[in-house]
């Protein structure tokens, strides 16, 4: 009868875990220029800047260009 608490025998095999992927969605590097990844977090500051320029829009009850004064 073996001891479940013992540690494993030396003959058994050896399980390495794998590495952390590099992105937190993606396998992909961050790289620059035309990539997977770039264009993802280049449309994710979009959608926040468009959802930001929508609050302002709402909170203010004015557009957007005329609440930052670049039309009259």
């Amino acid at each position: 009868m073996s001891d479940p608490t013992s540690t494993p025998s030396a003959d058994a095999p050896q399980t390495n875990p794998a590495p952390p992927p590099t992105s937190a969605t993606t396998a992909d590097a961050p790289a620059f220029g035309w990539s997977g990844y770039a264009e993802r977090v280049n449309g994710r500051f979009a959608m926040l800047g468009f959802t930001a320029v929508l609050v302002i829009e709402a909170l203010s009850h004015d557009t957007f260009l005329h609440w930052a004064g670049l039309v009259p």
